[in-house]
């Protein structure tokens, strides 16, 4: 392996949205940095099956419109 060509390969701790935490390493910030996660396995509607909402609802609507009944 060559040396130092890799990126310092580190602890640091992650916050969830509830507010527990745990130690992982990563390349992301310096030894004993925090990041605060704004979205995670336990709050996001992917994974909690929670309601899901289409954000381009009138491109949807206009792609139907155009080609809905094309060549069926």
């Amino acid at each position: 392996m060559k040396k130092d060509i890799h990126p310092d390969y580190h602890t640091i701790k992650v916050v969830m949205t509830d507010g527990s935490s745990f130690e992982t390493r990563s390349t992301w910030g310096a030894e004993g940095d925090s990041i605060t996660l704004d979205v995670d396995p336990k709050s996001h509607p992917a994974w909690t099956g929670g309601q899901q909402r289409v954000s381009d609802r009138g491109r949807v609507a206009k792609f139907k419109n155009k080609f809905g009944d094309f060549g069926l």
